[in-house]
């Protein structure tokens, strides 16, 4: 499908509708869905949820992904990491770009409707709304604490995991929430700093840009130090035995590690290899989590 944008004709692949969803966000996304699913039940997660469900989150994720890239298409096009979108380049138009999130969002939903149960749609609906309209809409330009308050969307998986293997909601999905919602500032300010002069030049006010690097590192030393000790509560509430707790310890500190290196300033790129850092931080607690969790049962 040949699309006119401007003076340029250009051809829209199915690559390139697949990157709007944010593939690799997703996934990490439905990493954290599922630890919620296995760890809501000993009985076993059935087969229906946990191929629909999933299925259902990530098409509303992938389709929240697709409005974030409509609307940040002028901002994609004068930044280095995104000036090569489908939207930024012009590959996709708007239209088709709202059309096809608008199919994913509603296939998403009749999935979970049909195979899960209407809180897990209801809840998937509110945190795409969070991260499409609230946040990508409204926050992301409106304060430098845009980050904090919008990472309650994207900590919303593993409570629809959760919800979607049980239909009602609990302390310890309410408590990984909690985790994912501390890691987000640490996560993205790192990345913040790394791309300081861009967000700068887009008239984002990411914290960097409107407090500096230096109180960014501070708070990224202090969001981190909150993490490690959230991330302990599953072993106080007994959600966990010794094998997360010990996860948990290494992978924080390592983490902690990244922060202090960050906030000294001793290491080059130290803000994109503590960003790294974050993503592989997260995959690994929560894996740790779920195989703790499934030695608990065999004790």
């Amino acid at each position: 499908m040949a699309i006119l944008i401007g003076e340029r004709h250009a051809q829209a692949l199915w690559r390139d509708y697949l990157e709007l969803t944010k593939p690799k966000v997703v996934v990490l996304m439905l990493i954290t869905s599922l630890v919620g699913m296995f760890l809501a039940t000993r009985a076993g997660v059935p087969w229906t949820v946990l191929v629909f469900g999933n299925l259902g989150i990530a098409l509303c994720a992938g389709g929240a992904a697709a409005v974030n890239h409509v609307v940040d298409r002028r901002i994609d096009a004068v930044m280095a990491r995104t000036h090569k979108r489908p939207l930024a380049e012009g590959r996709v138009s708007p239209t088709a770009a709202l059309t096809f999130a608008l199919v994913l969002a509603l296939l998403g939903q009749a999935l979970l409707l049909t195979f899960t149960n209407p809180l897990t749609a209801w809840l998937t609906l509110a945190s795409l709304l969070g991260y499409a309209v609230i946040y990508t809409g409204f926050l992301k330009r409106a304060t430098p604490q845009n980050i904090v308050i919008g990472g309650l969307a994207g900590a919303a998986p593993p409570l629809l995991g959760w919800t979607a293997a049980t239909g009602h909601i609990g302390a310890e999905p309410l408590l990984l929430v909690l985790i994912i919602f501390a890691w987000t500032p640490p996560h993205f300010w790192a990345l913040a700093i790394h791309r300081k002069e861009e967000y700068a030049k887009a008239d984002i006010p990411m914290l960097p840009v409107t407090h500096g690097e230096h109180y960014t590192k501070v708070h990224i030393l202090l969001y981190t130090f909150a993490l490690l000790a959230v991330s302990l509560l599953p072993y106080v509430i007994h959600m966990s035995g010794a094998l997360y707790l010990i996860c948990a310890l290494g992978l924080g500190a390592r983490f902690l590690q990244w922060a202090v290196v960050l906030y000294r300033g001793t290491r080059p790129h130290a803000a994109i290899n503590t960003f790294k850092y974050s993503i592989w931080y997260l995959f690994l607690l929560f894996i740790a989590l779920l195989v703790d969790h499934y030695l608990l049962l065999n004790l």
